[in-house]
């Protein structure tokens, strides 16, 4: 038994450092998921009717106290209906896994090889539809209402799949882990309410994708011919092959931080329509 205690003895000395370390981990993690969900804005608000609340407290202020106290009931209500889109991606992403699912992105020459095929389309005006999952795995749902492929990356694929009236053009082309997975999915349309009327199912379709995950789709107008990029509940409408290019890469590639700092810093001037 006295590897055992010697075993018991070692963990009680590591212990202080695994629960730190877990605990740090999940910290990070809940940040992480805070700041891509936009969240970020519910807990100031909490934070800041705590802070009225200490206010309170500390110099007696017994009328806000017993204010506070009454409207606070009502004030949890309110909290989950103002920030009730906030919420439920909160929960899809937790429910999808994505606190321990490892970043999968594709390779910058399949990134060429997509945007070759959104300006060729966009050329020959073809309307197209790509998702580019990152994090949160896709619902099986929108997987089966299309066909699965499970094919390299290619501009000539892409071209094929919307350039003729096939039975897949209407739908969206999905990217997962480098490679195209399936084609013809159907994607939830957006809620919002005040989006363009000249904007077709695409544009809805990209919008709504957007705001049920953490996926960046890209758009190509079938009337106009301009190639759009919908991420996060937004979409940012006529960009040109290299601006496409340069936010799929920071895109893609981001980790951590707000998705917001990495697209308005350098898409100025563009038409952004944003969920109210």
């Amino acid at each position: 038994m006295e590897w055992v205690q010697r075993l018991l003895s070692h963990y009680n000395v590591i212990r202080p450092v695994v629960d730190i370390a877990i605990l740090a981990f999940l910290l990070y993690k809940a940040y992480d998921l805070l700041i891509k969900t936009h969240a970020v804005q519910l807990v100031k608000g909490a934070g800041f009717l705590a802070l009225f609340y200490g206010i309170a407290w500390l110099f007696d202020l017994k009328t806000l106290l017993w204010l506070l106290s009454m409207l606070a009931p009502g004030l949890f209500i309110a909290i989950a209906i103002v920030f009730q889109p906030e919420l439920r991606k909160i929960f899809i992403r937790l429910g999808q896994g994505e606190l321990f699912r490892p970043d999968s992105k594709p390779r910058i020459g399949q990134l060429e090889a997509v945007i070759t095929a959104a300006e060729i389309l966009s050329q020959l005006r073809r309307g197209a539809l790509v998702v580019f999952s990152r994090r949160s795995t896709l619902s099986k749902e929108i997987m089966d209402s299309g066909t699965r492929i499970n094919g390299d990356i290619s501009s000539a694929l892409i071209v094929a799949i919307f350039q003729f009236d096939g039975p897949l053009h209407d739908g969206a082309v999905i990217i997962q882990n480098g490679r195209i997975t399936a084609a013809g999915c159907f994607l939830p349309l957006s809620e919002q309410q005040d989006i363009r009327k000249n904007f077709g199912s695409r544009h809805r379709a990209s919008l709504g994708m957007s705001e049920q995950s953490d996926a960046v789709i890209l758009v190509v107008s079938e009337e106009t011919g301009a190639i759009s990029l919908a991420v996060d509940s937004r979409l940012y409408y006529d960009l040109s092959p290299i601006e496409v290019q340069r936010k799929l890469k920071e895109l893609l590639e981001q980790k951590t931080g707000s998705v917001d700092v990495a697209v308005d810093g350098t898409l100025e001037g563009k038409d952004v329509f944003v969920e109210q």
